[in-house]
C-alpha cells in the first residue's frame, strides 16, 4: 500500500483538493477551504476559485481523510532518548500520516505522575515535534492527589498498569489505590487508560524452552487478561468515571466489556496492528522483535478481535509503539522471557490497518471513525481533531488505498529500526 502524499515542511496549503474526500459517511469530490491551519469550508469539486495568493494542493484521485490520531505512543524522552525521541517519533508518525499522538506517561524519565514532571516533559518536547503531540498522565500508588491538578495543566487523562510495568519508577496499582483514584476522577469528566492484566500468583513456574514463543505465551494466559477487564468494568460500573482497556489481545474478555456497555459502563477499548496482523503460530524460534505484553496470540484469536471489530465491540485501533534499543530485544541470545517486550510500528499503522482490513468487509468509511474520530474522543481532542468539518483542524491524510510498497530499514524514520522491515504492505 499505500503510498502517503509528501508536502514540504512548512506548505502554506488553502485549498486541497480531491475526487475522494471522506467526510462523515460519504466519499465524495470536494475542495477543503484552509485558513490559518482550520478548515473554514467544504465545497464542491473544482467550484472554489483560485484567488491571489491562494496555493491548491490538487491530490486528484487520492484520498483524502482526517489525520490518523494515535493514543498510544511511548516517546521516551526525556531520560530513555536512546530507545526514542520526539524528534523520531513525530518525524515517523508523519510520514504513516498521523497528525496527532498521545505520549504514554511511563518509560520516560521523569515518568508523567506530577504536574511538575508534566513540565518537564512538555519542555523536553518543545521545538522538536513535526505534528501534534498530547499526552497521558499517570496513576500510581499514592499520587491520587496530583491528578485533578495534573488535568488542570493539560494531560489528556490518566494510565496506571494493574500488572508490573516492567519499568521501576512507574510501579503498578492495587485495587485500593485505583479507589482513591477513581474518587478524585469523578465528575472531572476525564479518562482512566488501563494495562489490563492480573498476574497469577497461582500458576505454575515457566518451564519451557525461552526461544521458543509457546513458552513465552504460555506465561501470560488468556485468563489474566480476562480477571483484570473484569475488574475494570466492576470499577467504572460503579464510580462511572471513564475507563478505556488498552491493547486488548485476547477476544476471550470481549464478552465482559459488552456486558458493562450495555449495563451503562463509560468503557471503551482498543487493539493494535500487531494483533490484527500477527499471530502466535507464525513467530519463529528467537524472534523476540515479536514480544510485547499482553503477548501476540493465536490466529484464531486475531480473526476473533477482527470479527468484534467489524461489529463494533472494539472501539479504535492503536500502535502501542514501543521502542527500546537492539540490545534490550536480546536478539542474540533469542530468550523471549528475558527481552524487552514491546514492537514498534508507528508509521506503518494505517497500511498495517488496511493491507488486511479491505479483504474483511471494512470499506474506507471505516478508517476516521477507528483511527481518528473515535480516539480522538478518548483524548478530549473531539471538536477540533479526528474529522473533516469546519471549524476543526485541518490534519489530513492523502494517500492511495490502491498502492503497495516494501518496508525496508531506510524508509523508517523512528530511532530503532526493530520492526517489520522488508514485510510487504
Amino acid at each position: 500500500m499505500h503510498n502517503i502524499m509528501d508536502v514540504p515542511l512548512g506548505s502554506k496549503i488553502s485549498i486541497v483538493r480531491s475526487r475522494r474526500v471522506v467526510t462523515g459517511n460519504t466519499i465524495s469530490p470536494a475542495d477543503i477551504i484552509i485558513k490559518d491551519g482550520k478548515i473554514v469550508g467544504i465545497q464542491p469539486w473544482g467550484k472554489q476559485s483560485i484567488t491571489v495568493g491562494s496555493q491548491l494542493l490538487d491530490a486528484g484521485d487520492l484520498v483524502v481523510m482526517p489525520g490518523i490520531i494515535d493514543p498510544h505512543v511511548h516517546v521516551n524522552e526525556p531520560g530513555r532518548t536512546d530507545w526514542e525521541g520526539y524528534s523520531t517519533a513525530t518525524r515517523a508518525a508523519a510520514a504513516g500520516g498521523i497528525t496527532t499522538i498521545v505520549d504514554m506517561p511511563l518509560n520516560s524519565l521523569p515518568p508523567t505522575t506530577s504536574v511538575s514532571n508534566f513540565l518537564t516533559k512538555l519542555k523536553a518536547a518543545e521545538g522538536q515535534c513535526f505534528v501534534d503531540v498530547a499526552f497521558w498522565g499517570g496513576v500510581i500508588p499514592g499520587n491520587q492527589l496530583e491528578l485533578v491538578p495534573m488535568l488542570h495543566a493539560g494531560v489528556a487523562g490518566f494510565k496506571c498498569f494493574l500488572i508490573s510495568s516492567g519499568v521501576p519508577e512507574f510501579p503498578h496499582v492495587s485495587l485500593m489505590d485505583l479507589h482513591s483514584a477513581m474518587s478524585e476522577l469523578q465528575g472531572t469528566n476525564s479518562v482512566l487508560l488501563f494495562h489490563a492484566e492480573f498476574d497469577d500468583p497461582s500458576r505454575a513456574p515457566t518451564n519451557g524452552d525461552p526461544m521458543q514463543y509457546e513458552t513465552f505465551l504460555a506465561s501470560r494466559p488468556p485468563h489474566m487478561e480476562v480477571a483484570a477487564v473484569e475488574a475494570v468494568a466492576n470499577l467504572c460500573l460503579q464510580y462511572k468515571v471513564r475507563c478505556h482497556i488498552v491493547h486488548l489481545s485476547s477476544a476471550m474478555a470481549l464478552p465482559i466489556i459488552r456486558k458493562a456497555k450495555k449495563a451503562g459502563a463509560p468503557l471503551t477499548v482498543e487493539t493494535t496492528h500487531h494483533y490484527l496482523t500477527l499471530s502466535a503460530e507464525k513467530i519463529p524460534p528467537g524472534a523476540t522483535y515479536f514480544k510485547c505484553c499482553p503477548p501476540v496470540r493465536e490466529h484464531s484469536n486475531k480473526e476473533a478481535l477482527w470479527n468484534a471489530l467489524l461489529q463494533g465491540h472494539i472501539d479504535m485501533v492503536v500502535s502501542d509503539h514501543s521502542p527500546c534499543t537492539p540490545d534490550l530485544k536480546l536478539l542474540q541470545d533469542g530468550d523471549f522471557l528475558k527481552a524487552w517486550g514491546g514492537i514498534c510500528s508507528l508509521q506503518l499503522g494505517l497500511s498495517l490497518f488496511w493491507s488486511s482490513a479491505r479483504s474483511r468487509g471494512f470499506s474506507l468509511l471505516d478508517i476516521p471513525r477507528l483511527l481518528s474520530s473515535n480516539p480522538a474522543k478518548l483524548s478530549s481532542l473531539d471538536g477540533r481533531k479526528g474529522a473533516i468539518k469546519p471549524g476543526y483542524d485541518a490534519d489530513l491524510v492523502i494517500w492511495d488505498p490502491d498502492k503497495e510498497y516494501q518496508v525496508h530499514e531506510a524508509s523508517l524514520h523512528h530511532k530503532n529500526k526493530v520492526t517489520y522491515n522488508t514485510h510487504g504492505l
